[in-house]
């Protein structure tokens, strides 16, 4: 057997469908390096203080909180592809405009319109996801998409790092063009949005699901102990006097260890055992890095985290897409989103306190108790949230 075809195994006989939306996610994912530069832009090229940069780059963030669920509402209302290209488009146009921007003020105004456009993307793509595959086949489909961003979000930063010493603007400018290209991608390869009928998407009443609201809860908890690891781990590092550089190598582990872990996700384990495994998984990760002290010890945490990882975030996906009535897929998916908003808000504030006040330890072991905690949690979940 050769190495690519051992390398896709987990994902053999998936739709076409799938592949071409993650082939189009993972370029455009690439070509995101240029946000990573956003507040260096503002500082050097526009003058901002740090006060105003700070502020700035709040607001994007805050941006993408509607823009989630704007994605979710046009992708049931207008349609998958148009709304996947719309999405595309507008962060081209935003990224263009931020690179050509005349002044601060401008430049901001741009950044927000770029929040805004930023996760129109993420719910028209993971509901075709979810359409274009059994109930079976989604924690691979979706396992596969976030494989796919993981090793273009290390590759982000290997560019990131290569052009660095151009002129900052242009990065946006490349930016841009990936957006394009990918929208041009789908536009092309994906089916032709199947027409709706309007009344039973305006009968969807996503905010008085219960069901959906209590795995957002949980799913929210999820997201903010995994960026916790993203804006955490960074930190450690510094506190445990380890080069900063070593992120970039766990990053790098991690990704692997998520694509190695892909046939895990073949294995016949309902829903909340799975989440079950992936807590606890997570977990011992956490508990490893709470007491490391050494670049080894740190990538053997991160192993075990990102095992955790793929169980979880692909049965959470697989789980609110179950729930979701006909018509209305998009938008829950959007809704459930919203633990991400809500996670990449909170968790620097979280990181910061605890390691000011507990240091290392007490940060990781606080978040290891929350994931045995949910870990516990499964069997009364199970019972809450039968699948539709």
């Amino acid at each position: 057997m050769s190495a690519v075809t051992t390398l896709i195994a987990p994902w053999r006989g998936l739709p076409t469908t799938v592949w071409v939306l993650v082939a189009a996610r993972a370029v455009n994912r690439i070509g995101a390096f240029s946000l990573s530069f956003l507040a260096i832009v503002l500082t050097v090229e526009f003058g901002a203080s740090l006060s105003r940069t700070g502020l700035v780059v709040a607001l994007f963030g805050l941006a993408t909180i509607p823009s989630r669920l704007l994605g979710g509402f046009l992708a049931d209302r207008i349609g998958r592809r148009r709304t996947i290209v719309l999405g595309l488009t507008g962060c081209a146009v935003a990224q263009l405009w931020i690179a050509a921007s005349p002044s601060l003020t401008s430049a901001t105004v741009a950044a927000v319109v770029l929040g805004l456009a930023f996760e129109i993307y993420e719910p028209p793509s993971q509901a075709t996801i979810a359409d274009a595959t059994e109930p079976a086949d989604r924690p691979a489909a979706y396992g596969l998409y976030g494989a796919a961003m993981a090793v273009a979000g290390v590759l982000a930063g290997l560019l990131a790092a290569a052009v660095s010493h151009w002129d900052l603007r242009w990065l946006f400018v490349a930016d841009a063009v990936s957006c394009l290209t990918c929208a041009v991608l789908v536009m092309l390869a994906l089916p032709a949005d199947v027409r709706r009928d309007r009344a039973q998407v305006g009968r969807v009443a996503v905010w008085r699901d219960r069901k959906l609201l209590l795995l957002l809860v949980s799913g929210t908890v999820f997201a903010t102990i995994y960026m916790e690891l993203l804006v955490g781990v960074p930190l450690t590092l510094l506190e445990q006097h380890l080069s900063a550089s070593g992120t970039g190598i766990i990053l790098a582990v991690s990704a692997a260890t998520l694509i190695a872990a892909q046939r895990l996700l073949r294995v016949e384990l309902d829903d909340f055992r799975a989440l079950s495994i992936g807590y606890l998984l997570l977990a011992g990760g956490l508990v490893v890095c709470a007491f490391a002290n050494s670049l080894p010890i740190f990538l053997l945490a991160s192993m075990f985290w990102s095992v955790g990882e793929t169980f979880l975030l692909t049965r959470y996906l697989t789980q609110a897409a179950g729930l979701a009535p006909d018509g209305g897929r998009a938008r829950y998916l959007a809704v459930f989103g919203l633990s991400w908003g809500v996670a990449t808000t909170v968790a620097p504030l979280i990181v910061t306190h605890l390691l000011a006040t507990l240091g290392p330890e007490g940060l990781w072991l606080i978040n290891a108790a929350a994931a045995v905690g949910l870990a516990a949690a499964q069997p009364l979940l199970r019972m809450r949230l039968a699948r539709a």
